[in-house]
């Protein structure tokens, strides 16, 4: 994926935003985010983005006049987003011109793999598939760890929770973060489930524990 590949947020509720911007940023995607139609077209013009990332429900335009407007401007790839899964606005938004259509709450890996494919289809994208930090190395594409060439088996969740520090090398993610990007914004269970797998993936991991508690605050990949 290139790393200047532009998406456009068409959002206004915050803490989906904030979500979304974490994920994708991850990936290397270039950000840019509107909270209403109006903004979103002045954006859209602007700064061309690679992809479009609507909303339906809108504090002034309705998004399927937003998504109208936008065929008219543009043929990259718009992916509806929204609460609203009725049949009819889907096939209504299909007829406008929208790629693909998710419902809320969604599975953010279920929304990386309907972006990249809507990406591929419209040929904007690479996937990086090898991330280092340090003496770790991480495979996108066959999901295999290595510390210093040595292969580490991990769960599907240890995997997705080193991808996320691995991803934001440095930074410090407090553990509402870390439960909303690895497990989902509407996980219920076990409250400590985030400090449970940092212990498998610290003891798999091996000694210097690469990931760090930061008091208070919450977890950093750091040596």
């Amino acid at each position: 994926m290139d790393n200047h590949t532009k998406i456009l947020i068409i959002e206004d509720d915050p803490l989906i935003v904030d979500l979304l911007k974490l994920v994708l940023r991850h990936e290397d995607f270039e950000i840019y985010v509107a909270p209403d139609g109006k903004t979103a077209l002045e954006l859209s013009r602007k700064h061309r983005p690679d992809l479009i990332m609507l909303d339906l429900l809108l504090p002034d335009l309705d998004g399927v006049e937003v998504c109208k407007r936008l065929r008219t401007e543009t043929d990259v790839p718009i992916l509806v987003v929204t609460a609203r899964g009725d049949l009819s606005d889907k096939l209504n938004l299909f007829a406008l011109g929208a790629d693909d259509y998710v419902v809320k709450p969604f599975d953010f890996d279920e929304l990386l793999a309907r972006i990249h494919a809507a990406l591929r289809r419209h040929g904007k994208t690479r996937e990086t598939v090898e991330i280092t930090f340090l003496d770790l190395v991480l495979r996108l594409d066959t999901r295999e760890i290595l510390r210093g060439g040595v292969p580490i088996e991990l769960s599907a969740k240890e995997f997705d929770l080193l991808h996320l520090f691995m991803s934001n090398p440095r930074s410090v993610l407090s553990k509402e973060t870390i439960l909303n990007r690895v497990w989902g914004y509407e996980y219920v269970g076990a409250n400590n489930i985030v400090e449970v797998y940092i212990g498998h993936l610290r003891r798999k991991l091996g000694e210097p524990s690469p990931i760090q508690t930061v008091r208070g605050v919450g977890y950093a990949l750091r040596l």
